[in-house]
């Protein structure tokens, strides 16, 4: 049920919705997302630490101290902001970059003799496959070139054109289709790249977008996305529709809140993990030490002790962000009886007896009382009891961090498709009580 308060967000929700959508179209894969946010967080004043390196930390107001971030993988991204005097704990949200998509494989080129050159891929994450299908498509990600010195350089590249297509089976040579279809990602997921005159151009084609040459290319890091643009629709404008809704919605409205929130008692931190919709198990994950290594340097480097480390951590807090599913309209069966989201009428917390999510009483009543503080509504959101659901970053990340935390999200439809659907009024309500959160 959601819950009603007297809201504050005014009437400028329009205009960081618009900043927003104008951000994921800016960001097809999780590395322009970390770029974008780093260009962002230096135009604001942040340094950026290298993990390779000794840090050099200050509080607040002495000379530039007290904002910084580190990367790791050009993938993840940690921004802090420390307090001008010694701090109680850290207060953080975390959210992922990747979004499910298709992955460029090696040696991609596949000739259809006489008629295509297509290209061979791999699904990355749990997608709607069929949402992929009669719809321009192009190629982003990163390269490994070589550089100065015959050293390894890291490109970002987005060829920024209709490029590929993958296109489906007319109803005439499958008749079933409508009845349902399992999808065979190495048959029915290549999209053509071109006709047989494209052979062996693809790399030719990222090479002139990356601007490098071709020979110097060593390695990739490349992923289909999807090239209609986002929009606002509805019969008054309440509903957006954008690839990486999930979770790029909660990745930009609360780093708004982030950068705009004042000073408080606690180290302000901004968390965007990679490779959420994949288990996060990587180096760069939320499973990873990333957190707990960035939290322990920023201890240490302000003379802090072990043992104020430990005490800072009991005293913290955690928003775990990552989208959550909205009543659909023609399925109202497969939602809960009673904690039905819905687009538009606020923040959703997520819960789940098997810890799948984090929240539990104490950290549900803490985010409650940051959304009124906001002026925000609040609903919840829990699977059907014989229906398995998804899991997100929170329980993971505290297994290496281990404070209380909260699993939020914003209602949206058609979730893990290439084009999904949220409320044009939720991501204010999100910025908002994030920064009440920092400032907290």
């Amino acid at each position: 049920m959601a819950k009603k308060t007297s809201s504050k967000v005014n009437n400028t929700y329009k205009d960081i919705t618009a900043r927003m959508l104008n951000f994921i179209d800016e960001s097809p894969t999780c590395f322009q997302v970390i770029d974008n946010l780093k260009k962002r967080l230096v135009a604001e004043g942040y340094e950026e630490l290298d993990e390779a390196k000794e840090w050099k930390i200050a509080p607040a107001g002495k000379g530039k101290g007290g904002k910084y971030f580190v990367t790791r993988n050009d993938s993840s991204i940690i921004s802090f902001r420390v307090p001008k005097k010694d701090f109680k704990g850290f207060y953080m949200i975390a959210s992922h970059s990747d979004s499910p998509s298709f992955k460029i494989k090696e040696n991609p080129e596949m000739e259809v003799p006489g008629a295509y050159i297509k290209l061979n891929v791999e699904k990355y994450g749990g997608m709607l496959c069929a949402e992929w299908f009669d719809r321009p498509l192009s190629v982003a990600g990163r390269l490994i070139v070589k550089g100065k010195n015959g050293k390894a350089e890291t490109k970002l590249v987005n060829v920024d054109k209709d490029l590929l297509m993958l296109p489906a089976l007319a109803i005439h040579m499958n008749r079933e289709a409508n009845d349902g279809y399992k999808y065979n990602a190495q048959k029915d997921m290549l999209p053509i790249f071109g006709d047989d005159s494209a052979k062996d151009k693809f790399f030719d084609v990222v090479a002139k977008a990356a601007g490098v040459k071709k020979d110097d290319i060593y390695s990739h890091d490349l992923f289909l996305y999807n090239r209609v643009k986002p929009t606002v629709w509805g019969a008054s404008d309440e509903y957006i529709a954008s690839s990486r809704l999930d979770d790029q919605e909660c990745v930009y409205t609360t780093f708004e809140g982030f950068l705009n929130a004042a000073d408080s008692e606690n180290v302000a931190v901004h968390c965007v993990f990679d490779n959420e919709e994949v288990g996060s198990g990587t180096k760069q994950g939320a499973a990873s030490t990333f957190l707990k290594d960035t939290l322990t340097r920023i201890n240490e480097c302000l003379g802090r002790t072990n043992e104020q480390y430990y005490t800072a951590v009991a005293q913290s807090f955690m928003i775990s962000a990552d989208n959550a599913h909205a009543i659909h309209p023609n399925n109202l069966d497969k939602a809960d009886p009673v904690n039905r989201p819905v687009m538009n009428k606020g923040i959703v917390i997520k819960y789940n007896a098997n810890q799948r999510y984090t929240t539990d009483a104490v950290s549900a009543a803490t985010f409650k009382i940051m959304c009124e503080k906001a002026g925000v509504p609040y609903q919840s959101f829990t699977n059907r009891s014989d229906m398995p659901g998804g899991s997100t970053l929170g329980n993971i990340s505290t297994t290496q961090v281990a404070v209380n935390t909260v699993d939020i999200g914003l209602a949206q439809l058609a979730m893990h498709s290439p084009y999904e659907t949220a409320g044009s009024k939720d991501p204010e309500y999100l910025a908002a009580v994030s920064q009440v959160f920092y400032e907290s």
